[in-house]
Parts: structure tokens; C-alpha cells; sequence
């Protein structure tokens, strides 16, 4: 299966554009970019105030108020320093402001770590979760995260476990169908790999975990639940869980319309086998006798075959 790149490639390479462009031909051009990301995430480039000297990257997370209760501005600053802009620019959850006179010579470095702003964002709450089960802070509310309009996130620790929840919408049917052969898929995978986190799916219902929270319980309503045991989340392993986890909604819908692409062309494939086949079939048309027709004069012409 692909995974998903946890960080915008369109924003990387055009940072390193940019960036590439600054230090080493010392050219500073105008750039005012808007790039759009999974989960209606929204990021600008521009130059504020018109000046090309100065870079300034902002995003638009319209999640974002639930992400600062678990305190994502203070990861931001440990992450991205003198670079966040203590104002973000309006309209906009944060801003990070670059001086193009003044880069780093690894500046590709620089640009992935700007690239990664929404996965950093997303990071806090999971780290602070991460951080109660190792501790043995139990008792905490459930982190709720509405990061989309009709699906949710939900983090609890608890003593020997943190459990992770997604509830995302089935717009079809098919996808219904579709998506529970791809969760049996993550059952079956266990069975190999013990070390994997245990994958519960539930469907119209929301789990019991959930009895105290505002879960949406609906016929294309479904429930994927993440139960992380304590390896998963040390110090050591929770910037991978971090990256997987929190890409997993767009994985799934992602592979969902993947195959139901690749479906619809072994469909059409077969179609076409079948068309040549009843073309084929079809009796050969007997060859008519030459046409007799008459002159003006009354003379008798055949028509040659």
C-alpha cells in the first residue's frame, strides 16, 4: 500500500525555490501563493508589505482553537523558534516569517521543516497524551478535535494504554463495503507482526469509550479506534506514531478511491474482452448478386462487384 507524505510537497519544493534562489543568486522575487492541503488546511506565501527580502509562510487550520487547549502554540515555539510570529497574519491560525537575507546554508532542511507546520500543529495533542500515559496522569478529559466538519478525533489516555479514535463519513455504499475489507486487512496484518497497535472498527455505533462525548452515531457513520500500548509511544517511537496516526483518515479515503478506480478499470477492461467477443459472434453477411439496372435507352447495365 502507499503511504502519504506527512509533509506538503507542493509547499517544500517551492520554498526550496525560493530559499535556493536567495542564497545562492541572491534574487529576491515577489510571491504570493495559496496552497491547499487535506482537511480544508489552507497555506499562504507572500511578501509582507511588499518587501522581497522577507518571506512569510501562514496557515489556516479551521481546527486550530481545539488544537491551542492542548498546547500546540507552545510546541510551535519549541519547534520553529524565532520563526513564529507571536501575530499570526489575519485570517490565518499561524504565520512563520523568514528572512531571505539571512538563511541557513542547509536551507532544504529549513523548508522541510516548514513544510511539516500542519503535522507539527496536529502533534501537540498527541504528545500531551502520550506524555500522561507515561507519567500515569489518568482521569483526563478526552481530547476532542473537530477537524473536519463531520468527523472527529478523539484521544484518552488511560493506565496502560492511550486509545486514538476517528470517525469519518461514508458519503456511498460501496465505500462502506470497501472500507471494512480494508480494516479486516489491518486485523489480519497483527497476526504477523505482533508489535503492530491492535485496529477495532465499528460501524453506525460509536464505541463505549465514547458514551461521555458528542460521537454522531449514523447510517454512514464509522468508528476506527487505535489502542497504543506503551511501546508505541516512548520518547523513542512517538514522532512515528505521530506521523502515522495522524494521516491515517487520508490514507484510508485515499485507498478507498483507489480501489474503487482500479475496480472501475478491470470493469471496463472486461467490458471491451466481452464487446470483441460478440463481435466476433455475429453471422457473416451473405454477398447480394450485382444490381441490374437500365439505361435511358433501355439497355441493360450490371453493376460490377
Amino acid at each position: 500500500m502507499i503511504l502519504l507524505e506527512i509533509h506538503n510537497r507542493a509547499l517544500y519544493e517551492t520554498l526550496c525555490d525560493c530559499f535556493e534562489s536567495a542564497i545562492k543568486r541572491q534574487k529576491y522575487d515577489k510571491i504570493c501563493i495559496n496552497i491547499s492541503d487535506f482537511d480544508g488546511v489552507v497555506y499562504n506565501l507572500s511578501n509582507p508589505n511588499d518587501d522581497t527580502t522577507k518571506l512569510q509562510l501562514s496557515i489556516f487550520l479551521h481546527f486550530y482553537k481545539d488544537l491551542r487547549q492542548h498546547g500546540s502554540d507552545e510546541l510551535l515555539k519549541r519547534e520553529y523558534g524565532s520563526y513564529l510570529m507571536s501575530q499570526p497574519e489575519e485570517n490565518y491560525s499561524v504565520t512563520l516569517l523568514f528572512d531571505l537575507t539571512n538563511l541557513p546554508e542547509s536551507f532544504a532542511d529549513l523548508a522541510m521543516k516548514a513544510s511539516l507546520l500542519k503535522r507539527n500543529c496536529f502533534a501537540s495533542v498527541f504528545e500531551k497524551y502520550f506524555e500522561f500515559q507515561r507519567t500515569g496522569e489518568t482521569g483526563h478529559k478526552t481530547a476532542v478535535i473537530h477537524y473536519r466538519s463531520d468527523e472527529t478525533l478523539f484521544i484518552r489516555a488511560l493506565e496502560d494504554r492511550v486509545t486514538v479514535i476517528f470517525s469519518t463519513t461514508f458519503k456511498e455504499e460501496d465505500d462502506i463495503i470497501i472500507g471494512k475489507n480494508f480494516m479486516q486487512e489491518f486485523s489480519e496484518a497483527r497476526r504477523k507482526h505482533q508489535q503492530a497497535p491492535q485496529v477495532l472498527f465499528s460501524y453506525k455505533t460509536p464505541p463505549a469509550e465514547l458514551n461521555d462525548t458528542d460521537a454522531i452515531v449514523g447510517e454512514n457513520r464509522g468508528y476506527v479506534t487505535f489502542v497504543l500500548q506503551p511501546r508505541h509511544i516512548t520518547k523513542q517511537a512517538s514522532d512515528n506514531t505521530i506521523n502515522m496516526i495522524s494521516m491515517f483518515r487520508n490514507y484510508l479515503h485515499y485507498h478507498l478511491k483507489c480501489s474503487k478506480a482500479f475496480m472501475h478499470q478491470r470493469m471496463r477492461a472486461k467490458t471491451n474482452d466481452f464487446l470483441k467477443v460478440l463481435n466476433r459472434a455475429k453471422p457473416e453477411q451473405k454477398s447480394k448478386p450485382p444490381e441490374e439496372r437500365k439505361n435511358f435507352f433501355g439497355k441493360t447495365m450490371r453493376q460490377t462487384p
